[in-house]
């Protein structure tokens, strides 16, 4: 990756941490449009960061469970006691500064750095950063967006006879995918949309540990509204389904507790599933690999040593 010196020292581009971790880059792929790379850290302790770069988006999917506590807030729009929950997937604005918060310990990505008028130029002249659209880009929630960074760890782990050209048609299609999710977001409150407070009582009841993974008709009654109308103000609010948000919620909840020695069967009756067989087709849609074989990769890669290595910075620009 061609690096531009100026901008990893720049203060615009730097992230500063009270840790520095540890990064192994398993592979990685520089394309005109983006800079691809799957990457394993280790935070050895309580960490934060502040975060921000100029002149790309950044997507993360996590490919392991995100690490405990992790949360963020944006530094400019938000108080500094307001944090929101980072989900698997996040796209992470340009020119937005984050505070980025967690506990610690080892996880692995899928980085993609997008340069941003890759992802602009389908966005429509009227555009604004509104307060929900900020919010949606910590926790995405879209199959799609989900199964071409998916898509992308696969060739990058893979690489054959086109893999380069087939993954610049993927940032092709997935800058597309990103624009519409962003359009399609509209802010919490607004005409046809769900309620902050409903919001915050779904979110609060997904994050409830121990408990049966809650159903779209329990949600609703929860709102104190029908099904249908939860589905609509869901999808205007949000960008997506709550159908694909539950799912989406569904299989962090399995990530996490395939990180422990529950047993898989377990696993899948404490989420809901019909059986284990169920869970297993399911796990292996989202994540591209069945449970037991995901339990095994991430064993493995908790008893890897993870070397220093430099922090990466951002894309040079051309």
């Amino acid at each position: 990756m061609h690096v531009d010196p100026q901008i990893g020292r720049s203060r615009s581009a730097e992230a500063t941490r009270s840790h520095t971790p540890a990064m192994v880059i398993d592979a990685e792929l520089e394309l005109p449009a983006a800079f691809i790379m799957i990457a394993r850290l280790n935070h050895d302790g309580p960490d934060r960061n502040f975060f921000r770069r100029d002149r790309v988006y950044w997507l993360d999917l996590c490919l392991t469970p995100r690490r405990p506590e992790a949360k963020a807030r944006y530094c400019d729009f938000w108080a500094p006691t307001r944090f929101v929950e980072l989900g698997s997937m996040i796209a992470l604005p340009p020119r937005k500064r984050l505070e980025l918060q967690s506990a610690g310990g080892r996880h692995a990505s899928l980085l993609c750095q997008i340069k941003e008028e890759v992802i602009d130029k389908w966005l429509p002249e009227t555009f604004t950063w509104t307060e929900r659209r900020l919010e949606i880009c910590l926790n995405i929630s879209n199959k799609t967006i989900q199964s071409m960074l998916l898509k992308l760890n696969h060739e990058l782990r893979n690489p054959t006879i086109g893999s380069e050209r087939l993954c610049e048609a993927v940032v092709s299609q997935l800058a597309i995918e990103i624009a519409r999710l962003f359009v399609a977001t509209s802010d919490a409150d607004a005409k046809g949309g769900l309620a902050s407070w409903r919001q915050r009582l779904i979110d609060e009841r997904l994050a409830k540990p121990g408990e049966a993974f809650p159903t779209v008709a329990e949600l609703a009654h929860l709102c104190k509204i029908s099904p249908r109308q939860l589905s609509r103000a869901f999808r205007s609010s949000r960008g997506c389904s709550i159908s694909e948000h539950l799912a989406q919620s569904r299989i962090q909840a399995a990530q996490r507790r395939l990180a422990s020695s529950d047993n898989i069967r377990e696993i899948a009756e404490s989420l809901g599933f019909a059986s284990q067989s169920s869970f297993t087709a399911a796990f292996h849609r989202a994540m591209g690999t069945t449970p037991g074989l995901y339990r095994s990769r991430l064993a493995a890669a908790n008893g890897v040593g993870v070397t220093q290595a430099a922090t990466r910075t951002e894309m040079k620009p051309n």
